[in-house]
């Protein structure tokens, strides 16, 4: 068992990290990608031009690659919610390490020859 100076600093940790994933906004899997195209000049003068840049939002729906197209406004807000996704995943996976420290100090538990590690750190 933990002390109880030990636990009511998990509680405090959990409870920032909970307060962190409250201010979330917009949140969206996937990735922004910027391109830009370079092709030849149209007038054959052997010249290259480059148009852009571009916007793609690419993310995965039912195990599939989807590809769209964005302007340059919608690049920007949908990055921020792929921030914030990112955020999310991060906030989870301590939340979820916290959250096990916290049981295992207030819970009688077999007695192991091993301690358990569940790879949450």
């Amino acid at each position: 068992m933990k002390t109880r100076s030990k636990l009511k600093t998990l509680r405090r940790r959990f409870e920032r990290l909970r307060e962190q994933f409250c201010k979330l906004e917009w949140i969206l899997q996937g990735t922004i990608t910027e391109r830009l195209d370079t092709r030849e000049s149209p007038k054959g003068s052997g010249r290259a031009v480059t148009r852009g840049p571009y916007y793609q939002w690419t993310f995965k729906r039912q195990g599939k690659t989807v590809t769209v197209n964005l302007t340059k406004a919608q690049a920007k807000v949908y990055q921020k919610a792929i921030d914030n996704h990112r955020k999310l995943e991060e906030l989870l996976r301590e939340m979820r390490a916290v959250s096990l420290e916290f049981l295992e100090g207030t819970t009688e538990s077999v007695k192991r020859r091993k301690p358990l590690d569940f790879g949450l750190s």
